[in-house]
């Protein structure tokens, strides 16, 4: 670990450490890495997507409306390989949050929510990204045994 030092205006420093009492950090630094990592994470997905990501894609949706829940079951079946789960949160009689975990190769995850997020009726999407490595080793798994080698993805930072 490098230890760095910064300096910052009083008031963006006051304001820095509201936000770290609001978010419950331990301290300052805590908070400032978590801050670097999300930018640093932002800049790398705008400049060189990385081959692969794990996402997390929420929306609201009128589950009444014309074949829409229809439409967007249809589109996570085609995509099955992509499509992790997804989780349905009821607000009230007529609206759904729907929140779903998406993972393989970044462009594919990418399309798959725009056009998700694209349908009539779909409103407040998001897209909450992480990039992934591809970590190839070999080991060992406790109580199996894999002659084969096989695909462990982690996350860059």
């Amino acid at each position: 670990m490098e230890r760095i030092t910064i300096s910052l205006e009083s008031e963006l420093a006051e304001a820095f450490d509201a936000l770290i009492a609001e978010r419950g950090y331990r301290s300052r630094s805590e908070a400032m890495r978590d801050l670097l990592r999300a930018e640093l994470e932002s800049a790398r997905q705008a400049q060189e997507p990385s081959e692969y990501c794990v996402a997390a894609l929420s929306y609201v949706y009128h589950h009444h409306q014309r074949e829409l829940a229809e439409r967007l079951a249809r589109h996570h079946h085609e995509h099955h390989d992509l499509s992790v789960s997804t989780l349905l949160s009821y607000i009230d009689h007529d609206h759904c949050l729907a929140s779903s975990i998406l993972r393989g190769p970044t462009q594919q995850v990418r399309q798959l929510a725009e056009r998700i997020m694209a349908e009539s009726g779909v409103r407040h999407g998001q897209l909450n990204q992480v990039s992934l490595t591809e970590d190839d080793h070999e080991h060992q798994h406790v109580g199996h045994d894999h002659s084969t080698r096989h695909r462990h993805l982690r996350p860059l930072s």
